[in-house]
């Protein structure tokens, strides 16, 4: 900004390139990002690691509201009796059906 250098200029001082189709253009996204970032924050934001997940947030956090969670877990209950439900159907028709094959022989 002090310079008065364009984002392409920029991109080429600080070597900032992006590769299309095997040739290389001054990446002036990361220029027009870095330049946000300096207007909004100043320039200590340029000190604070941006790359992956923020610090706030963990794998174990549910990313749900407590509601949300309750009916997740009643609808796996649901699931779940309905899953015993169908298999013990299955073993009694199963059971029904050998028993008739023995009857008729």
């Amino acid at each position: 900004m002090n310079e008065d250098l364009s984002y392409t200029e920029t991109a080429r001082l600080f070597e900032i390139f992006k590769c299309v189709h095997g040739y290389n253009y001054p990446n002036l996204e990361i220029i027009q990002k870095w330049e946000r970032i300096y207007l909004e924050e100043g320039k200590e934001s340029f000190y604070i690691e941006r790359r992956g997940r923020s610090h706030n947030s963990t794998r174990n956090e549910s990313s749900f509201t407590p509601k949300v969670e309750e009916d997740l877990i009643a609808k796996c209950q649901r699931l779940e009796m309905e899953n015993e439900y169908l298999k013990k159907l299955s073993a009694l028709v199963s059971a029904r059906e050998r028993n008739e094959k023995k009857s008729l022989k």
